[in-house]
């Protein structure tokens, strides 16, 4: 998932101060935190195995589980459109708390119900319901780091959050794959629906920084059309912003399936059901990435950094499917990811730079809505066609895109985006 800050209003000095003062070791409520959102990350990693091995275990169909990442993806898209409103509009703690124990109960129903036998229309009742409540996790921790470290300690805090995250990321895919070869698929979703009940159990220990009042707050609070549109409208008058706008729409589209037709491929193509080892060494190279956009991003340049990455992005898509081999798959899986981590960060980076903090939210919120907003579709043609026609001219075809938009980057101003 991507961590960023909000600033919910302007952080007054007697409240930051003492949380500042003490390095972030010695901080209980964001090392508590810090615990509860890495389990957060590490069952969102036993679902994205998990749910399309269940699928496929049923019903045989990368087509089926294309349909049921397209319908995840679509409720996450429309949760997005609200997400950065309500937000702003709700004591944060309790809807982190509430969106946990949600998720809890609905990924719990799943193993209970398998006892009696595979239903697969439960599947696509309860992912798009999480991916919907998911979103609003995800922006309401976007908003709340902040208020638990201040400002000067924030880029170090998103530093460790996003270091355990790559490595939930790592170890979450292999220890799914593991349970879900022992146990079955149905129990990967139960371990999943227990680690997000822990998570909010955690949470609930938080202590949260009282939100300063902003403007809003202080006068006539606009409707909520007036909210949806100033993200939008942000996005829109800047000019790189509304570049990676539209590139990032045309890529997600492409690349939203790929998890899918990488399973399908290591198991029907191939015939190998090692999938969580394939996925850990694809996050790996999430860790891989990490490590290395800052230094790329100071000799490269935003434009260089993000357009390269996008490139062998679309070179590693294409060959996924030429790959007759598990270590060549995981090579490049983890290229692919690596590159999408380098790509997410500096065009996260860079929304955070741009944007007035009063606004991040709502633009963060806009920004991903638009972004995912054709990946849905994207997934459900993707995986029709690899079913159709097979994964490997469906991987050439949708890699090849990839390196179009990384050339189309080139003639926007993307490619003349600072050094900082």
């Amino acid at each position: 998932m991507t961590h960023e800050a909000r600033d919910a209003g302007r952080v007054a000095g007697s409240a930051a101060g003492a949380g500042e003062s003490r390095p972030l070791r010695r901080q209980r409520d964001f090392g508590v935190f810090w615990a509860a959102q890495t389990l957060s990350v590490l069952g969102d990693s036993f679902a994205l195995i998990a749910l399309p091995l269940l699928v496929l275990e049923a019903t045989g169909s990368i087509a089926r589980m294309g349909l049921l990442t397209a319908a995840g993806g679509a409720a996450a898209v429309l949760a997005a459109v609200f997400a950065g409103t309500v937000v702003d509009r709700v004591d944060r703690r309790r809807l982190l708390i509430g969106c946990d124990l949600v998720r809890t109960a609905l990924y719990g129903l799943i193993p209970l119900v398998w006892l009696l036998g595979p239903q697969v229309w439960l599947l696509y009742a309860v992912l798009p319901l999480c991916e919907a409540v998911g979103m609003f996790f995800a922006v309401g921790y976007v908003t709340v780091v902040r208020s638990l470290v201040g400002t000067e300690q924030l880029t170090e805090a998103n530093g460790r959050l996003n270091a355990t995250a790559a490595a939930a990321g790592v170890l979450g895919p292999l220890c799914a794959g593991v349970v879900a070869a022992w146990s079955g698929p149905a129990a990967a979703v139960g371990v999943d629906a227990a680690s997000f009940g822990v998570s909010a159990a955690l949470v609930a220990l938080v202590r949260f920084r009282p939100r300063p009042a902003d403007d809003r707050e202080t006068g006539e609070r606009p409707g909520l059309w007036q909210d949806l549109r100033t993200g939008a409208a942000f996005l829109r008058r800047h000019p790189v912003l509304r570049a990676l706008t539209v590139l990032l729409c045309c890529f997600s589209f492409l690349t939203l399936g790929l998890n899918d037709l990488v399973i399908y491929h290591l198991k029907h193509d191939l015939g190998h059901g090692t999938v969580g080892t394939v996925m850990a060494a694809g996050a790996l190279g999430t860790v891989a990435g990490a490590l290395l956009v800052a230094r790329a991003r100071r000799l490269l340049g935003f434009g260089r950094t993000w357009t390269g990455a996008v490139a062998v992005c679309g070179l590693a898509f294409a060959g996924l499917g030429w790959a007759r081999d598990v270590p060549a798959v995981a090579v490049l899986s983890a290229a692919f990811l690596a590159c999408v981590g380098m790509a997410g960060t500096c065009s996260m980076s860079l929304r955070q730079e741009v944007t007035p903090e009063h606004l991040l939210g709502r633009v963060t919120s806009a920004y991903w809505t638009l972004q995912y907003s054709a990946a849905p579709l994207g997934a459900a043609v993707l995986t029709w066609a690899a079913e159709e026609r097979g994964t490997t001219p469906v991987a050439l075809v949708a890699g090849g895109c990839c390196v179009l938009i990384a050339v189309a980057a080139l003639f926007t101003p993307v490619r003349g985006a600072g050094r900082a």
